[in-house]
């Protein structure tokens, strides 16, 4: 799976490193992505997400169920790329 957040759809950005004498090389600027387990209530399972830590800022702060039909509606996830743990 590559490195995009799954909430918010953030993904690397290409940039350069500046040496002293301005001399340019192509560099990437990563998310700060991790995987964490949610308890899901609506579907009363435990489900795990590569998220962002904004992705995980906007969980605290619409909830969980919201985050992710907002995700799913921008098309930054689908409801089949969801991994369910322990059933």
């Amino acid at each position: 799976m590559s490195k995009i957040c799954q909430i918010t759809g953030k993904k690397a950005q290409v940039g350069n490193n500046v040496s002293h004498s301005k001399h340019r090389t192509k560099r990437t600027f990563d998310v700060n992505l991790f995987t964490k387990k949610f308890y899901y209530v609506e579907e009363d399972c435990w489900i795990s997400l590569k998220i962002s830590a904004a992705g995980l800022r906007q969980i605290n702060k619409v909830g969980l169920d919201a985050a992710i039909k907002q995700a799913v509606a921008k098309g930054f996830i689908d409801w089949k790329d969801i991994k369910v743990i322990g059933d």
